[in-house]
């Protein structure tokens, strides 16, 4: 069996910076952190989101903008998140090994985060999470 290889932290970036060529990055001390905005639908606001990528970690997912983001009617705190005052996202389960170095981040974890925001959307609007996830 072929193992794959551990994506660079510059090739990661340049992948980001080619999907999102407003985007901003930085790489020092092992660590890519990444600035973009996504849109998860054509209705949606636009969201400023940054990713913080420590070799032989998780990538981190934060809403910088808005913030803070809107609740829905009743809550108190963001559903599926890490921490609400952050707005750092729970966007997959790292235990279950769906993410690895060998994955992009511009394949993987942006569109994961893209789906996030779109069921944030609709739990502010209704204040049901269809999103699932572990709690």
């Amino acid at each position: 069996m072929i193992k794959k290889q551990e994506i660079s932290l510059m090739i990661q970036a340049l992948r980001l910076q080619s999907y999102f060529p407003d985007s901003k990055y930085s790489i020092r001390l092992n660590t890519l952190v990444w600035k973009g905005q996504i849109q998860p639908t054509c209705l949606s606001p636009k969201y400023l989101i940054k990713v913080v990528y420590q070799r032989e970690k998780h990538p981190n997912v934060y809403i910088l903008d808005p913030k803070p983001l809107t609740l829905a009617k009743g809550e108190t705190r963001l559903k599926h998140v890490y921490n609400t005052e952050k707005q750092h996202l729970c966007i997959y389960y790292k235990r279950a090994k769906e993410w690895d170095e060998t994955q992009f981040i511009a394949d993987t974890i942006i569109p994961w985060t893209s789906e996030w925001l779109l069921h944030y959307e609709i739990w502010v609007a209704t204040g049901i999470w269809h999103g699932g996830g572990i709690h």
